[in-house]
């Protein structure tokens, strides 16, 4: 028997994507204003959660299959690794910006920071996701 109703779904299915949205906002922005890679990342995940708890883990994890985002967050963890080695390639440290800035007053540039967001707030979406399937799934088994 489902317990869930209609109501719960219905709004979820619709407030899905603007989560997903406003997460992608956070991640893209996070340079610029509050927020950034972690804090959207957490709500990319988050959204996924809901999705999961409302549909159902079976039903979302055909949606986003645990193996696609543990393969998203292991590409991420490369990009991650392989930008900071690019930086010590050209001379500087690890994780230095070595892209170049715009000047003051002009369109923002700031270098390397949004590329790490985006990595970060990706790895940090799906990571949370795949603990909540794995926790799910650890207490079905028990």
């Amino acid at each position: 028997m489902d317990k869930t109703s209609s109501i719960v779904k219905i709004f979820t299915r619709k407030l899905f994507p603007f989560i997903l949205l406003f997460g992608c906002y956070l991640i893209s922005f996070g340079h610029l204003s509050p927020g950034g890679g972690f804090q959207g990342g957490v709500i990319l995940g988050s959204a996924i959660i809901l999705l999961g708890l409302v549909e159902g883990v079976k039903v979302t994890e055909k949606r986003f299959g645990e193996e696609f985002l543990s393969l998203t967050k292991n590409i991420g963890m490369l990009f991650f690794i392989l930008i900071g080695f690019t930086g010590i390639g050209l001379g500087y440290f690890f994780l230095s910006d070595f892209l170049p800035r715009g000047d003051v007053g002009s369109v923002p540039n700031t270098g390397l920071i949004l590329f790490l967001n985006l990595i970060i707030g990706f790895m940090v979406g799906t990571g949370i996701a795949v603990i909540f399937y794995r926790i799910v799934r650890h207490g079905s088994e028990e």
